[in-house]
């Protein structure tokens, strides 16, 4: 004789949500091993060589001269391709691009996880960014010694570079989404091809220093690091206390 199902018993119409099903539902993202240590470390390295070209006598002097430079020898096509990336990997466009791959991961795709990991690997590199920015405090270029200032920016925001930490987090936020499938090592290829290029157009314009943009490679992956890390020990749990329509997620076979 059949008694009535203990409350804390699955029926067959409402199966549990196991570790290993909110798991599946959270993706898991690349993590090293020792990944608190790693992002630890490369926070700290870019810390230390921002307050090295802020101390050291003479190194803002050198960069500068690197900008200078490259301001006497634009090229038409070469401007239009900076000027381009300078829209395209600026704020209103970047977020503009994020917000649309993560809702149609999220509304089109059905897949809730994959589109606020994407979400939060892309918006990474700019958070990071901006944190550095307000330590370091370095002053960027001055357009006034510039021959010829293609963006004129002034201010204490130029230690990393906005936009190649941009282009970096959304390099590992392409790669993440493209992993196992036969497009990953080409998306890992072009993103990097375009994250350096976007860290020449900045030195090119003239509104960074070269170790801006050295550093921007180094505080973007700290984030995804950090993020990466974070994500995988709290997502899971986040997910037993989502509705079900919102953490619904495409059957893969």
């Amino acid at each position: 004789m059949n008694g009535p199902i203990p409350a804390n018993q699955p029926t067959a119409l409402e199966p549990p949500r196991t570790p290993a099903a909110a798991s599946a539902m959270f993706p898991a993202l690349p993590q090293p091993r020792r990944w608190l240590l790693l992002g630890t470390v490369l926070c700290a390295a870019v810390v230390a060589l921002g307050l090295a070209v802020q101390l050291l006598p003479g190194e803002t002097t050198a960069e500068l001269q690197v900008d200078q430079d490259l301001s006497h020898y634009h090229v038409a096509v070469l401007t239009a391709v900076a000027m381009l990336i300078n829209v395209l990997f600026g704020p209103v466009a970047g977020l503009g691009l994020v917000a649309a791959i993560t809702m149609t991961l999220w509304l089109v795709r059905r897949d809730l996880a994959r589109a606020a990991a994407f979400c939060l690997v892309a918006c990474s590199g700019w958070l990071a960014s901006e944190v550095f920015k307000l330590i370091i405090g370095r002053q960027r270029p001055n357009p006034a010694l510039l021959f010829d200032p293609l963006a004129p920016e002034t201010g204490s925001n130029s230690f990393p570079s906005g936009h190649v930490s941009f282009a970096v987090a959304l390099t590992y936020a392409l790669y993440f989404l493209s992993r196992g499938t036969r497009w990953s090592r080409p998306v890992a290829a072009a993103g990097a091809a375009m994250a350096v290029i976007v860290a020449w157009s900045r030195v090119y314009i003239g509104v960074h220093y070269p170790t801006d943009v050295v550093a921007s490679f180094l505080a973007a992956t700290a984030a995804v690091v950090l993020l990466a890390g974070l994500w995988n020990r709290f997502a899971p749990r986040l997910l037993d206390r989502l509705p079900a329509t919102l953490s619904s997620h495409p059957s893969r076979h």
